[in-house]
């Protein structure tokens, strides 16, 4: 893996370019309101060929980064690997359905009225779909974004990509089927066959299509190559489909935002209490017990503490519809990621000393 040295130009100004695509969704959605109809029209069995195609484009350049050669490496750091595991697949998706529901379901739940037509035909409060949408960002760990806060919070970069590797495979086992169960305690259809689906599609396809690419690549251009120059020019592909599914999710959703202006705001809360309490759980409490270095310690939390919104995007529209409050809830993830782990990033690099090894004596 080549060393990341800065954030790419879509990834520094990431929060931006959302706040961007949200004026420019909901423009669109009053200026052309049947335009994002006719293009999720488009369709075979219920997915969106044009959302589709986005969504692919968002999961494939994440995809290829992961050498999996790398996961070999693991067994030299099985209390690291194992934190991340345990916070990501054991923790993580229950902690975030209890908050989730606790502010969704309860404390706001009298200003989130109405209700909404699913794309299956079913009815649904907002609140609950809602909450839905924040179960999918629970159970979708670490995008490969994560490589970027390790690298900036000076952690061992290597471990990291290992991590990340292990955590996108595991997903593949883990998340349909701990997605089905969350959704079904939330009194929402569990569309089994769209879930699989969605993993097959947005996650196994673009997994395997990276690794044979990535192989090739290497074989015949060599591996400075593929990571100075292909990694680069495919680095803004996945914000830019990204960022275009977004436009086309708020023209759906124009209407509720503009009319309920606080609706982000209720969906944020959790969501960002959700990751602090994951962040700290994991740094400043579990890390210590383990005794990891500083090195290993601020990767583990920060790949705990960070959501995979691409999956939890492709996965929301394709189960409810990009038009769904589901969607909404997981491009509210996105909106927070980046300023949040930035955040975090900082308190890793402030705190060094609380760990056994810190980055200024190795």
């Amino acid at each position: 893996m080549a060393e990341m040295k800065k954030l790419s130009f879509f990834e520094k100004y990431l929060t931006l370019w959302v706040m961007l695509c949200i004026g420019a969704g909901i423009g669109m959605g009053e200026a052309m309101p049947d335009l994002a109809f006719k293009l999720d029209s488009l369709s075979i069995y219920r997915v969106s060929i044009p959302i589709a195609i986005c969504l692919f484009f968002m999961m494939y350049p994440i995809m290829v980064k992961i050498d999996f050669a790398e996961v070999l490496k693991a067994a030299k750091t099985p209390k690291a690997v194992g934190l991340t595991l345990f916070i990501n697949w054991i923790i993580k998706p229950f902690s975030m359905f209890f908050i989730a529901w606790f502010f969704l379901g309860y404390l706001f739940k009298d200003f989130i009225p109405g209700t909404e037509i699913l794309k299956n035909g079913e009815e649904v409060e907002l609140w609950r779909s809602y909450i839905s949408g924040a179960i999918l960002l629970g159970i979708a760990p670490c995008t490969a974004m994560v490589l970027m806060w390790g690298y900036l919070a000076r952690g061992n970069d290597g471990l990291t990509l290992v991590m990340v590797a292990i955590n996108s495979l595991a997903m593949l086992v883990l998340y349909a089927p701990l997605g089905g169960f969350l959704l079904g305690v939330n009194s929402m259809t569990i569309p089994w066959q769209t879930i699989l689906f969605s993993v097959a599609v947005y996650v196994a396809l673009p997994l395997v299509t990276g690794y044979f690419t990535r192989k090739a690549i290497i074989k015949f251009k060599g591996l400075n190559w593929f990571n100075d120059k292909f990694i680069h020019w495919l680095t803004p592909v996945s914000i830019i489909a990204l960022l275009t599914t977004l436009v086309l999710l708020f023209s759906f959703k124009g209407e509720i935002i503009v009319n309920n202006p606080l609706t982000i705001l209720w969906i944020s809360i959790p969501l960002f209490i959700q990751t602090l309490f994951i962040f700290c759980l994991g740094y400043f409490l579990l890390a210590r017990v383990l005794k990891l270095s500083y090195r290993d310690a601020a990767p583990s939390a920060l790949i705990g503490s960070s959501n995979h919104f691409e999956v939890a995007i492709a996965t929301s529209a394709m189960l409810f519809g990009l038009s769904s409050g589901a969607a909404l809830a997981t491009v509210v993830g996105v909106l927070i990621e980046v300023p949040l782990m930035l955040m975090l990033v900082s308190v890793c690099k402030r705190t060094p000393h609380l760990f056994k090894g810190s980055y200024d004596q190795e």
